[in-house]
């Protein structure tokens, strides 16, 4: 077995936490990335994965990329991950949350938790009763916190209607075709963000009946999960799982950019390279989807209301155009000028 430290997404993480409680079945993976700027703050993901390494080098390139979203969004917060190790049937207990979280809290503050794939608001409220180092908990209409899902979305809809600017001069997404792989928590919300602006939209998620619902409601179009990548667009945002951006998906794209929440979109960084080559203008995922980490950030730091929130979600479209700018000037692709601004702010070098 290779070592973990041997492995290609191990980043010189300050450490890789792995909690085994055999009473209520839990196995979960924390891995701290940087705490340089602050406390590794990122979300719990409850994942089934048919290989338990992968979830070692999920947990490393999210933790990774949670430093580098922390920073980028300007957040006093370093980068961390935790994943929880789900059977087949997805059965997840009170003993096992109440058990990941004594897990988080013997980590004395140096892991903050949130909700991601998988867990539930309930969870978070859960986990709060063990540990204070837990955020997005539920909060009134004007305060921070609660579901981050809708202000990842808003985010990802600035930042989308940025890469409109961009790639097409044009100033509103109205009558702009965005094609939109998932439609959950944050592709939905973008969905109806954009609808509102006069977007012609396509949708694709693995539960049809919920596309289809929604595309009713939007006056959008519905294609399967495996034609939303070569369907003919100006815009693709995936906000899905990751690594979906490779050699071939990139060949069958025919858009003018990629924007979405999705983590880790590139499966490799020479795909950036790769949509750089085709001219394919790319957000770099973990700066377009801060929306949510902003949110639940401001609230366990104390640092302000919803209107801080927003007024922080606003920057994402500033914080694009002046990568884009530096890719521009300086010939590399946009995901590998994101990480070079984002390492020197953590004090890393590659």
């Amino acid at each position: 077995m290779t070592a973990v430290w041997n492995l290609p997404d191990f980043d010189d993480h300050e450490g890789i936490h792995i909690f085994r409680d055999r009473e209520s079945g839990l196995t979960a993976i924390i891995a701290v990335h940087s705490t340089a700027l602050g406390p590794a703050a990122g979300g719990t993901r409850f994942w089934h994965y048919s290989d338990p390494a992968a979830a070692i080098i999920d947990a490393l390139r999210l933790s990774r990329g949670m430093s580098y979203k922390n920073a980028m969004a300007g957040l006093p917060m370093g980068g961390g991950k935790a994943v929880i190790l789900s059977d087949s049937q997805g059965n997840k207990s009170d003993a096992m949350v109440e058990a990941f979280a004594k897990s988080v809290d013997s980590l004395g503050g140096r892991y903050v938790t949130a909700q991601d794939v998988g867990m539930s608001a309930d969870d978070m409220i859960a986990i709060s009763k063990v540990t204070r180092h837990v955020c997005g908990l539920p909060a009134a209409a004007d305060q921070a916190g609660g579901d981050p899902g809708p202000s990842t979305a808003l985010g990802v809809f600035l930042g989308v209607k940025a890469a409109i600017k961009r790639a097409l001069g044009k100033d509103s997404a109205k009558g702009v075709h965005v094609a939109i792989q998932g439609i959950g928590s944050v592709g939905g919300g973008l969905a109806r963000l954009l609808a509102a602006d006069g977007a012609r939209l396509t949708l694709a998620d693995r539960n049809g009946a919920h596309a289809t619902s929604l595309a009713l409601e939007l006056g959008a179009h519905v294609v399967a999960t495996d034609e939303i990548m070569s369907v003919a667009a100006e815009i693709f945002s995936p906000c899905a799982l990751g690594a979906i951006l490779d050699e071939t998906s990139i060949s069958a794209l025919k858009v003018a950019a990629v924007a979405g929440g999705a983590n880790n979109q590139l499966a490799v960084p020479a795909d950036g390279d790769r949509l750089n080559a085709r001219g394919i203008l790319y957000a770099p995922d973990y700066v377009i989807n801060a929306g949510g980490i902003i949110n639940v950030g401001v609230e366990y730091l104390k640092l302000g209301d919803r209107k801080s929130v927003e007024a922080r979600v606003a920057g994402i479209p500033d914080r694009l155009h002046q990568i884009w700018d530096e890719s521009a000037a300086s010939g590399d692709n946009p995901a590998k000028v994101a990480d070079r601004m984002a390492q020197a702010m953590i004090g890393r070098r590659n």
